[in-house]
């Protein structure tokens, strides 16, 4: 009987008892082990250029209003974020230029526009701030991660600014030396 515990019906702690019931177990204890939060990859899309073009200042987390289509899609894993960014207009925030592949088992009645533009849901304070900061000059914002958070789908934004050709490079330096640390350290331990 490996993985099963006997518990008690009456007992305040489920501990093993002679009269009861079996349950699976999946720890020592006897008790059922909770799934950790955060364990599957709630990940929809990364921004994978966003770090090497921009320097990143501000983060934020913003709603989407989407349709269903969308959202299926996005369980499908079928978006993209590159050349995505953040349009400020009439006191509202819009994601544009964001690629969701209609599946092909879509309704049919209904016409799919990959690239619709899409409402972002944040509060009026953080649409001032950000309002605010791309006035400044070379100052823009984009979208950095679409993920899943308690079913919906949130979307990271943040305030950049677009990095120059020799920042480009000593960022790339920069990684390359913290690579070859690394394999020195790992070689040195072993």
């Amino acid at each position: 009987m490996t993985g099963l515990a006997l518990l008690s019906y009456n007992s305040r702690f489920a501990g093993p008892a002679i009269a009861g019931r079996y349950i699976r177990a999946t720890s020592d204890n006897g008790f059922m082990s909770k799934k950790k939060p955060g364990t599957s990859s709630s990940t929809i899309a990364l921004n994978k250029k966003a770090k090497h073009e921009y320097h990143i200042d501000d983060r934020f987390e913003a709603g989407l209003s989407l349709l269903g289509w969308e959202v299926k899609s996005m369980r499908a894993g079928k978006t993209q974020l590159t050349d995505s960014y953040v349009l400020l207009k009439g006191g509202e925030a819009w994601l544009l230029g964001t690629h969701i592949t209609p599946l092909t088992t879509a309704s049919t009645h209904v016409i799919a526009d990959p690239t619709r533009t899409r409402k972002l849901l944040l509060h009026a304070k953080e649409i001032a701030k950000i309002v605010d900061s791309v006035g400044q000059e070379g100052r823009t914002c984009i979208p950095l991660a679409l993920y899943w958070k308690k079913n919906k789908v949130k979307c990271e934004i943040a305030l950049v600014k677009g990095k120059k050709l020799f920042d480009k490079r000593a960022t790339e330096k920069e990684r390359d030396w913290n690579r070859q640390k690394q394999r020195v350290l790992r070689e040195a331990n072993i």
